[in-house]
């Protein structure tokens, strides 16, 4: 993986670390460390799994990393794999020898994802309590397997995902939709089968809470319908949708619909659950390596959240504390943080949350010498960009207004992607075999 950056006295460093976040979560290794075989026994942390109790063994999945996640389980089960089908983000696959990498549409559900999710879930019931049925999943997976409920379109249901994403609703409440719009998620693929269910993770959500891991297809779902239909009202978005949408949500309210399935239903005794993998780790990883490299290291929050620009804005602003102070580290040093902010979309430009906090940190550290900021997708891809992300200095804001870059209107407008081109601030990675939380740095040399 070739990682691209700015060309600037602190390149060679933050691609160091940088590349040292994006190892610590690599997919396949993350897999690989979490998973190992004894015999015939497959251990995963405190489990154990006998597999020559199961009649079949069948690998499923959805996800950015789920390839690479597969690549790696597959030389562990070697011919007691029977088969395996996976779903990646056009782009993300990679070679595999028995399962089946079909690529669909992120962050958009689209027709190849459509066909995907189907035969997942045909695959899926076909099985008995005599097989083993091992689910990966990873970021993305909400968008790559859509499989909208009776009666919803998935023409409706991508509406819906529209308009929630430039909502600036959480993640946690756009999954509270999807589940209740989806044959598939909040534990319904758990509900179609009677194997036994071994679900491996790789976490893009704060916590790691599994039930909003690619909206908990395999584990309970503690949200209901009234929690969905008062998420849509609360962003005024009830009204505008499709009315076979407001009916079907409509209908699960009065229960007409079945809810889907609760804590404490006695399917989910056969799943079990694994998270191999998280944004915790990559910071961690980055704190290690700003360490070895000499400098003072604060790791400031594994938990950043809310609007983009303003989180963005708040880091920069750690470094004047850093400048006056000394506090909370003294020069040369690295702030590290991590987590999952929202954009609110107001405009029509093209973005990603990455560049949103890279432009706003821009703002707040402009005429600091020696000081970066480094926003990282560790997937590869921010928001609907070939780019990862950004790193803009000291001087980004002055070089702007020399180039005629309006980077107040490129926030307004949701368009930053374009400026931060011309200003040649992306960090480039390619598909990078991962997918957990966004990575942030401050750096004062």
């Amino acid at each position: 993986m070739a990682i691209q950056l700015p060309a600037s006295p602190a390149s060679p460093l933050l691609k160091k670390l940088i590349g040292r976040a994006l190892d610590a979560v690599q997919a396949g290794a993350a897999l690989r460390r979490a998973v190992r075989k004894q015999g015939d026994v497959l251990v995963i942390g405190t489990r154990r799994y006998d597999l020559r109790r199961y009649e079949r063994i069948v690998v499923i999945g959805a996800g950015k990393a789920t390839a690479s996640m597969a690549c790696a389980l597959e030389p562990l089960l070697g011919s007691r794999l029977q088969s395996g089908f996976v779903i990646v983000k056009y782009g993300h696959a990679v070679p595999t020898k028995r399962v089946v990498v079909a690529e669909a549409g992120h962050p958009l559900p689209d027709r190849a994802g459509l066909y995907a999710a189907r035969r997942l879930m045909r695959v899926a019931s076909s099985l008995s309590k005599r097989d083993l049925l091992i689910v990966l999943l990873s970021g993305g997976a909400s968008s790559l397997m859509p499989a909208p409920a009776p009666g919803i379109s998935l023409h409706d249901k991508l509406r819906v995902t529209q308009r929630l994403l430039k909502s600036g609703a959480s993640i946690r409440e756009i999954n509270t939709v999807r589940k209740h719009l989806s044959a598939l998620k909040g534990g319904r693929l758990a509900e179609s089968t009677d194997a036994t269910i071994v679900t491996l993770i790789l976490s893009d959500v704060l916590g790691d809470d599994v039930s909003s891991i690619a909206s908990g297809p395999t584990v309970p779902d503690p949200t209901t319908y009234a929690e969905a239909i008062e998420c849509l009202k609360r962003y005024r978005l009830w009204a505008g949708l499709p009315s076979g949408i407001r009916r079907h949500l409509s209908g699960g309210l009065r229960r007409l619909v079945g809810e889907t399935p609760k804590p404490g239903a006695a399917l989910f005794r056969r799943a079990h659950h694994h998270v191999i993998g998280n944004g915790a780790l990559a910071v961690a990883a980055t704190a290690r390596a700003a360490r070895e490299a000499g400098l003072m290291t604060v790791v400031h929050s594994t938990t950043l959240t809310g609007e983009a620009g303003p989180a963005g804005a708040r880091l920069g602003a750690m470094a004047a504390g850093i400048l006056r102070r000394g506090k909370p580290a003294r020069r040369p040093c690295c702030i590290v943080a991590g987590g999952e902010t929202t954009v609110t979309v107001r405009g029509k430009g093209r973005g990603g949350r990455a560049q949103e906090f890279a432009v706003a940190a821009a703002k707040v550290i402009a005429g600091m010498r020696h000081v970066w900021v480094a926003a990282v997708g560790t997937d590869g891809t921010d928001g609907p960009t070939d780019v990862a992300g950004a790193v803009v200095d000291g001087g980004t804001l002055s070089r702007a207004k020399q180039m005629g870059v309006d980077l107040d209107a490129a926030l307004k407008k949701n368009n930053t992607y374009p400026a931060l081109k011309k200003l040649r601030a992306h960090i480039k990675t390619g598909p990078t075999g991962t997918n957990v939380n966004d990575l942030y740095l401050l750096l004062m040399l």
